[in-house]
């Protein structure tokens, strides 16, 4: 049994050394010169860095071992099991210290580790880079999933940039480990998918995907208004109304929900008179669900003469506690040349509080910008 586990490793390490080396080199040219020279001396520290991280990783023998290899445990998050090929065990997250990459850990009654596993969706949010921007775990559940009678594994995790617009937000990345005969594996394309369209906010809307097979996919590729409408799409009524843009001409603006696992997503569609989306807004952040709708505006916010659009709403998440908290946030998009983007610097100078109207955010928002107030 040790021999084959000790085969499984090699041929891993194998692999993710392959994908980090195809993700983080540039393929360079016949006559390089000097940039050949870094990126060999690059490569070869990471082959380093991996090796050492994979070691530890695999030196991991009992649960005893982890703080002295590196691996800080998430103690609120470890739960008893019942698995087909290994028994009774206990989950056991934990995440790398230097790294901070996310390792899960299956262990028998004596601590004695059966079962390890790195390979997630979380720690690929850097692409390239060993390094990642993991913080913690945020929802775990255990359930059959794809209806073979073996207990899978649903785990939601956070995750904290470093740099990049988005620096110092909170967001969380879903995943799912399927057990099989002799352990557990995932399927990437249904990670994927539970990223890529927003389905990681919580447990049910994993569950509601993969097991029952609903899906917010629509939201994000549909072509037109009658599209959105066919797949379950709920237009707000109220704050659906047209407006002519400079750069993109007379659009209407189109704000409705989709529900799915008693969950609403929030989007807000930019659509022409043909009935196509020009344009699509993804005001809910990593808000669980939409509470109340609270208004769309649309002014020049920036001083730039073309028209933004502000959007208030009211929504609802799930805080470490478990408890559900609702909270007013607002979200600014301006107006440019090819469409638009979200205004995240003004955040960090504009807040919202809970009595704040759609009124007073633009005079705020506009004073960021300069703009003499009105009110």
């Amino acid at each position: 049994m040790k021999n084959r586990r000790k085969t499984c490793r090699s041929v891993w390490f194998c692999l993710l050394l392959t994908v980090l080396l195809i993700t983080a080199v540039p393929v360079s040219g016949e006559e390089s010169g000097g940039p050949e020279e870094e990126d060999t001396e690059e490569t070869g520290s990471l082959l380093r860095e991996y090796s050492e991280y994979q070691e530890r990783f695999a030196a991991v023998e009992n649960r005893d071992q982890l703080a002295e290899s590196g691996f800080s445990v998430i103690e609120k998050q470890i739960f008893p099991l019942e698995t087909a090929c290994f028994g009774a065990v206990t989950f056991v997250p934990a995440i790398d210290r230097r790294y901070h990459r996310l390792a899960l850990f299956l262990t028998d009654e004596d601590g004695a580790v059966v079962y390890r596993t790195d390979a997630l969706e979380t720690n690929q949010r850097n692409k390239g880079k060993l390094a990642q921007p993991v913080k913690g775990i945020s929802a775990v559940s255990f359930q059959d999933l794809n209806a073979d009678g073996r207990t899978d594994i649903v785990i939601i995790s956070f995750c904290v940039n470093q740099t990049g617009a988005y620096a110092g937000t909170p967001y969380k990345t879903g995943d799912v480990l399927f057990q099989g005969e002799r352990g557990f594996y995932r399927d990437y394309r249904i990670s994927d998918k539970i990223n890529r369209f927003g389905m990681n906010k919580s447990v049910e809307s994993i569950t509601a995907f993969v097991r029952d097979g609903g899906s917010t996919e629509f939201l994000y590729t549909a072509a037109t208004k009658d599209e959105l409408l066919k797949n379950g799409f709920v237009i707000a009524e109220e704050q659906c109304y047209p407006r002519r843009f400079e750069k993109l001409g007379r659009l209407e603006v189109v704000p409705g929900t989709y529900r799915m696992a008693d969950f609403s997503t929030f989007m807000i569609y930019l659509i022409d008179d043909q009935g196509y989306i020009v344009w699509s807004l993804q005001p809910m952040g990593d808000y669980e669900d939409l509470y109340a709708l609270k208004g769309i505006t649309c002014r020049d916010i920036d001083g730039d003469g073309m028209k933004d659009i502000l959007v208030l709403a009211r929504y609802s998440y799930t805080d470490a506690d478990g408890e559900t908290v609702t909270q007013n946030d607002y979200s600014v998009y301006y107006q440019r040349t090819g469409g638009f983007y979200a205004g995240t610097e003004v955040k960090k100078a504009v807040f919202c509080e809970d009595d704040d109207t759609v009124a007073e955010l633009v005079e705020r928002a506009r004073a960021y910008w300069g703009w003499k107030s009105e009110l």
